[in-house]
């Protein structure tokens, strides 16, 4: 069964990029490629149960089984030595990538405390949007009393275009509450 949201990036998004930006064929047509979320467990590595319940916790977020990324050189000034964890990340893509989506933008960020819309300064030149999440508990999946701690996090959603007004159009278009800003 297909996605709420991929319902409407196929019948809806996808006719408002190919009108505007003259695309003729769909291949030529900008869209999600993947989301990457990630947790860095910095000062917290060496408390196993803590970075147990994060892995727990970004699991039931995303959907999908995280997992532990690795110091590749060890670096003095951060106290890490080579083969450390220092990171949880979950890649999504497909369906689950699409009802992590709607899920972050219909429930997760209307939750968010004093949230006024995402700054278009979050879009970088490539056309991927950054969000740092403060509160692991805007998501339903991981209360309090399943996950243990609150945490924070970030998500990275990769677009298949290169330029800034085009991504910004496209997320524009799939429902993300990007503020009016310069």
């Amino acid at each position: 069964m297909a996605s709420r949201l991929k319902e409407k990036f196929d019948k809806e998004v996808v006719p408002a990029l190919k009108k505007e930006f003259g695309y003729k064929n769909l291949i030529q047509v900008p869209k999600i490629e993947k989301i990457v979320v990630n947790a860095g467990v910095g000062k917290i590595a060496k408390d196993e149960k803590m970075v147990e319940w994060i892995e727990k916790g970004l699991t039931n977020i995303a959907g999908q089984k995280a997992v532990r990324t690795k110091a590749k050189k060890s670096i003095a000034s951060f106290k890490s030595r080579q083969g450390m964890d220092i990171g949880i990340k979950v890649t999504l893509r497909g369906a689950k990538m699409y009802d992590f989506l709607d899920r972050l933008i219909s429930t997760s960020l209307p939750r968010t405390r004093d949230f006024h819309g995402i700054s278009k300064k979050n879009i970088d030149q490539n056309g991927n949007l950054t969000l740092g999440i403060k509160e692991s508990i805007i998501f339903p999946e991981a209360s309090h009393d399943k996950v243990g701690h609150i945490f924070c996090f970030q998500v990275t959603i990769v677009t298949g275009t290169r330029e800034r007004e085009k991504a910004e159009k496209l997320l524009r278009l799939l429902g993300f509450p990007i503020s009016k800003d310069k």
